[in-house]
């Protein structure tokens, strides 16, 4: 059990990739809290206790920095120590550029950066103090590998979210922190049902078998996997690993012509 006694903080927990990692870092003998927006933040505690009683949630809009400062201290005095953070909490929200409007591309700018850099900057203080920690972005192959239509605001967030990596990457090595970035590739997601849902996409058995044609591997990935990569990284066994992007899907972002076969 890689994880066990390291405490982590996991944004956007509640759902997606975020559930997924939390499952496998409870697995692997973590303690676990969560900082979600979303009222399903109880199912989720509820379904996670089963596998570990080791987790706590709070309910929180991690744009709130004042919030943010208070529930982090609260973790902190709770538990001596914060070892491990992953920032995952993000949105999406499919919209061709000259229809994006101010607020929408904040919306998007205010939850994928400042959101991160938010919950980021009050917990680096106590990893300072401990001289140990290990940060995790969850950005996205989308913005940093590939580009699509409509997606310029998100694009925008998740490329940002590689040079946040990096340059903390260097402050934080003297520290003995490390700070590493995931990017993974399509997975079914509440995330992604509700933008094909907000875009008259119909997720049926067909549209997957389409997307499944331009993934190499022949299928989609799952949030375990994400998790376990996770898992790794937040692990003494990735120690010498910092500022580095670590892409997850299937080979996706790799041809150059989709769906060719020779």
């Amino acid at each position: 059990m890689i994880l066990r006694g390291k405490v982590a903080i996991i944004t956007g927990g509640a759902m997606g990739i975020g559930l997924g990692i939390c499952k496998v870092f409870l697995k692997l003998g973590a303690t676990v809290i969560i900082l979600d927006c979303s009222d399903k933040i109880k199912n989720a505690l509820e379904e996670l206790i089963k596998i570990s009683k080791n987790i706590i949630g709070y309910k929180v809009d991690i744009t709130n920095k004042d919030l943010v400062d208070k529930i982090v201290t609260a973790i902190y005095n709770r538990y001596g120590k914060i070892d491990i953070l992953i920032n995952n909490a993000g949105v999406f929200k499919l919209t061709k550029f000259l229809e994006i409007s101010d607020e929408l591309r904040d919306f998007h700018f205010d939850i994928n950066i400042k959101g991160t850099w938010n919950v980021t900057k009050a917990v680096y203080p106590y990893m300072i103090k401990h001289k140990y920690g290990k940060i995790i972005n969850l950005s996205s192959i989308t913005g940093v590998k590939v580009a699509g239509i409509g997606e310029v605001a998100y694009a925008t967030t998740k490329a940002a979210l590689i040079g946040f990596t990096k340059s903390l990457a260097i402050e934080s090595a003297k520290y003995n922190i490390t700070v590493n970035a995931i990017l993974p590739g399509y997975t079914i997601t509440p995330l992604f049902k509700k933008f094909a849902l907000n875009n008259n996409i119909n997720i049926t058995k067909s549209v997957i078998k389409e997307i499944i044609l331009g993934i190499p591997i022949k299928r989609l990935g799952t949030t375990e996997e994400i998790g376990y990569l996770a898992a790794f990284l937040a692990s003494d066994l990735a120690n010498y690993i910092t500022g580095a992007e670590f892409v997850i899907d299937g080979a996706t972002s790799i041809p150059k012509i989709k769906n060719i076969d020779v």
